[in-house]
């Protein structure tokens, strides 16, 4: 073995393979310099945090190198399907500005003639980027609420978001027909795992991947899926939180209670005629409340955004609401859960003294931006439900990789999906949801578990009548057979 002295060795002396070889020495020994120079600086909650992620690394890996077996005949067929939407969207687009505005050859992918449209013909004031009429996606939004717009924009998004669908159905796969990804279990700043294409330029970001698509997602022969997701997992989280700062249980109460968002629906409108039978309290809490939005709907949209600090005009812009349900709503959400609005005062505190917060499962994080900001602060205030919530789905996740009694497959945020012997499925799902449970002593004597939703199927999507090898909620004894046969290479992955 060639020892090289890069002080007495000029580079342009050293032939490429050489070259390589001394970056890559210098590389791995700069890092573990860093590493020495770091680790005096953990403290117990960064060094747990350091270890756990990690002990990740087993999980993440093998995820990775597994990847997820795509159904090629399912994904033309869903290819086609939008296609044919595609086209029917285009003719009636085609006939509203033609026959309705006289702009025949219009060009829905032209920004003249976008601007041309809702600028020129139809008189809208322009909405203005950078100093510039624009009609990006933003803009779109905007022009929405013009009632002369709507139809257009409406057919406008469609087609760009069906683009965008076929453009992920094509993304390319690997030679043995899987789809893979590279998961990142340090790319955010909440603990989330982040993922990306592989290391390869083939795959995707399999945590944005939204319902319509999935179907093509299958089970290895022989194998089936489970879906586990985390039930109402932020939302337990903040009552958790709440209960252990405050010692006010109304909130996780009501998340404990079946069904959150019909008990806070009931606590922010104690005067109508609530049954105390959960099946008919629904049906009223799904009645209409303003437009078609049902109160549940303003429990569940705008509760949510609530937690994080969610200001109404915001609220509004992305719920598409008028601003003043959602301030009557926040009236009486906040005196439903008054500990909401205590637990933002703490955070703000915290941020104003520290600088940072220590999490509900003992993840510390500083924050750099201004601490009176209100961006920092709905940042810190989604920090502590989303990172807690990941760091327990992320234990239990290592639980059953190590197990070995199913394959880990991918981690979706708040969910995971994993794939075990379709024979052994009454035998696997009891064991995986134990390994999945965690209990979390919190303070004034009270335990914390999360609870989970389990679905399971031959492929990622949904069950229906158009694709009967989809998820179905897990009750047991399944009696569905798997529709087809799937064909990939000779060869096993384990």
């Amino acid at each position: 073995m060639k020892i090289i002295n890069t002080a007495e060795v000029d580079p342009h002396d050293l032939s490429e393979w050489e070259r390589a070889q001394v970056y890559n020495g210098m590389d791995a020994a700069i890092t573990v310099e860093v590493l020495h120079c770091l680790l005096p600086q953990l403290d117990k909650y960064t060094r747990r945090t350091y270890d756990f992620e990690r002990a990740l690394q087993g999980p993440a890996l093998e995820m990775r190198l597994r990847g997820v077996l795509i159904d090629q005949q399912r994904k033309v067929r869903v290819i086609d399907d939008f296609y044919e939407k595609i086209d029917r969207l285009e003719q009636n687009l085609e006939r509203l500005t033609g026959e309705g505005l006289g702009l025949y050859g219009f060009n829905y992918r032209s920004n003249p003639d976008l601007h041309n449209l809702f600028y020129g013909t139809l008189k809208i004031p322009p909405i203005i980027r950078a100093g510039r009429p624009t009609v990006n996606r933003d803009a779109l939004e905007k022009l929405e609420n013009y009632t002369v717009a709507r139809q257009f924009v409406k057919h406008l998004k469609a087609l760009r978001d069906l683009g965008k669908k076929i453009a992920m159905l094509k993304t390319e796969i690997d030679a043995d027909g899987r789809m893979r990804t590279s998961f990142n279990i340090a790319g955010t700043s909440t603990g989330r795992f982040s993922s990306s294409f592989s290391e390869f330029g083939t795959g995707t970001n399999f945590q944005n991947i939204e319902e319509s698509l999935r179907s093509v997602f299958c089970a290895d022969p022989g194998m089936k899926f489970a879906y586990i997701d985390a039930q109402q997992g932020e939302s337990r989280v903040v009552g958790a939180i709440e209960w252990n700062l405050f010692k006010d249980g109304s909130y996780l109460d009501a998340c404990e209670s079946g069904d959150l968002h019909t008990a806070v629906t009931k606590l922010c409108w104690p005067a109508l005629p609530w049954t105390g039978r959960l099946e008919l309290d629904r049906a009223l809490a799904e009645e209409p409340y303003y437009r078609h939005y049902t109160r549940r709907f303003m429990s569940k949209k705008i509760g949510h955004g609530s937690n994080y600090g969610g200001k109404p005009p915001t609220l509004s812009t992305q719920a598409k609401i008028e601003v003043e349900p959602i301030k009557e709503f926040q009236r009486a959400y906040f005196k439903a859960f008054p500990a909401h609005q205590e637990w933002h005062h703490y955070v703000r505190n915290r941020l104003a003294y520290d600088g940072f917060l220590i999490s509900l499962m003992g993840r510390k994080r500083w924050f750099f931006g201004r601490r009176q900001d209100d961006a920092t602060v709905r940042e810190a205030l989604a920090y502590d439900p989303q990172g807690s919530l990941a760091d327990i789905l992320n234990t239990g996740l290592l639980n059953v990789w190590k197990a070995r009694d199913a394959q880990v497959l991918m981690q979706i945020h708040d969910a995971i999906l994993i794939q075990y012997p379709q024979e052994k499925e009454d035998e696997v799902i009891p064991k995986v949801l134990k390994q999945l449970e965690l209990v979390i002593p919190l303070n004034h004597n009270r335990i914390f578990i999360m609870p989970y939703d389990v679905a399971t199927g031959w492929n990622w999507g949904k069950a229906s009548e158009d694709n009967p090898d989809g998820l179905k909620t897990y009750k047991g004894g399944d009696q569905r057979k798997r529709s087809k046969k799937v064909h990939i290479l000779d060869r096993k992955l384990r």
